[in-house]
């Protein structure tokens, strides 16, 4: 189990007691937590160009149009041939990027020792998650087409109420029908940590009726914790890595935090913020789709934006927007996660457990980036800028703090 250090040095010092957490990460170890995470940003370059030429594909061999066209041969109902078209585009684009999807989902996460599972195992899981993306998707698109034949001028801002209503509707039923699908909860056991817990909750006024445990250590060692669900089905769920690989300053420390974007409406935050970039995206592509349908429209085999054949056209002015807007999601996200941490820090009041959970983290994320590399990639506030937070508030809000020197080698204690 983990051991500290307590260094009898004087007056605490901030930064000295920051760094003597950062300076515990070194050499090979931050080498790869830099490397994979550096990684992840060109991910999401070549993840968008990928489903981008995928679309042009589906329309410069009129695969679109070839869809819609056996659609209506099957159905004269605008909603069907809608949901066919829909269902087809999904499948072949899962088909199409399979490659890419095991190269960022199993090759490379294997290499980096960040997935636990076999090939079949992992390769069972992305089946449950295409076979939902085969029901909801053409749901949802069939949705957005009725309003876009209904409103062909104000379509984006129905739309956007479209994605904001299953969004809603996800976020209830998720915990209690889809997260059981890839993971087994339970409740947490009687004993002194969920005593501590609820006190935790109780001093805040935040429901602890139900706190879960889920089994995440199947699929990989990462630690998480996290607030699902909406109304009735709202519940904080802490993974059994958490349990398992840290100890009980570093658990209460994240339950802290959870309870943060609870009490704090976080949920909403997120909705919101989410729902503002669909609205802009979708009026963005409302007026750039028709322009481009009207140039190569022909050549595509698509009639109009009511076509559904248009679902790529649709498809790659959304991924493009979304690209280029994702500075400003994580700059949103990782705001309502700092407010989180503050939160965390004042309700659990265990500065070194936030620390260490923060140096855990690394395994997966860039520990000490620079503020515009922080700003641009990071949709949590970086691993030095919440060690920093920590010590800050131990050195405001303790009569006597002492400084903390992490024993050496105790981020790879199990």
């Amino acid at each position: 189990m983990l051991e500290l250090l307590v260094a009898a040095t004087g007056a605490f010092d901030v930064e000295t007691a920051t760094r003597a957490y950062l300076d515990t990460l070194q050499g090979p170890a931050r080498a790869k937590s830099d490397a994979y995470f550096e990684g992840g940003y060109w991910l999401l370059l070549w993840g968008t160009l990928v489903g981008v030429l995928v679309d042009w594909l589906l329309l410069r061999f009129r695969i679109a149009s070839a869809i819609r066209g056996f659609a209506e041969r099957m159905s004269k109902r605008a909603w069907i041939v809608t949901a066919i078209t829909a269902f087809a585009y999904t499948l072949i684009g899962s088909i199409v990027t399979l490659p890419w999807t095991i190269y960022t989902g199993y090759v490379r996460e294997k290499r980096y020792d960040l997935l636990d599972q076999d090939f079949g195992a992992w390769a069972g899981e992305q089946a449950i998650g295409l076979a939902m993306a085969l029901v909801l998707v053409p749901l949802v698109v069939a949705a957005i087409y009725a309003v876009i034949r209904r409103a062909p001028r104000s379509w984006w801002l129905w739309g956007t109420g479209v994605i904001g209503l299953f969004m809603l509707v996800g976020m209830v039923l998720g915990p209690v029908f889809i997260a059981p699908l890839f993971n087994e909860y339970t409740e947490l056991e009687a004993g002194p940590l969920r005593d501590r817990i609820e006190a935790v909750a109780a001093r805040h006024n935040i429901p602890a009726e139900h706190i879960y445990v889920f089994d995440q250590s199947k699929q990989n060692k990462r630690i998480s914790a996290n607030v699902s669900g909406l109304g009735p089905t709202i519940r904080i769920s802490l993974n059994d890595n958490l349990l398992e690989r840290t100890g009980e300053d570093e658990i209460l420390a994240v339950m802290g935090h959870e309870m943060g974007h609870y009490k704090l409406n976080h949920i909403w935050w997120i909705v919101g913020i989410m729902l503002g970039l669909f609205a802009l995206g979708l009026f963005v592509t409302s007026r750039v789709a028709p322009v481009l349908i009207r140039r190569f429209g022909e050549r595509w085999g698509v009639r109009e934006v009511g076509d559904p054949a248009s679902l790529p056209v649709l498809a790659i002015c959304l991924g493009l927007w979304m690209l280029a807007m994702t500075p400003a999601q994580n700059s949103l996200i990782r705001w309502a996660e700092s407010e989180a941490d503050a939160f965390g820090l004042d309700a659990a009041r265990e500065p070194d457990g936030f620390a260490k959970v923060a140096m855990r983290l690394s395994e997966y994320r860039k520990i000490e980036p620079g503020a515009l590399e922080e700003m641009l990639f990071f949709d949590h506030p970086s691993g030095a800028t919440r060690v920093r937070m920590a010590m800050q508030w131990k050195a405001d809000n303790l009569a006597d703090p002492q400084m903390v020197v992490p024993d050496e080698g105790y981020l790879e204690s199990e």
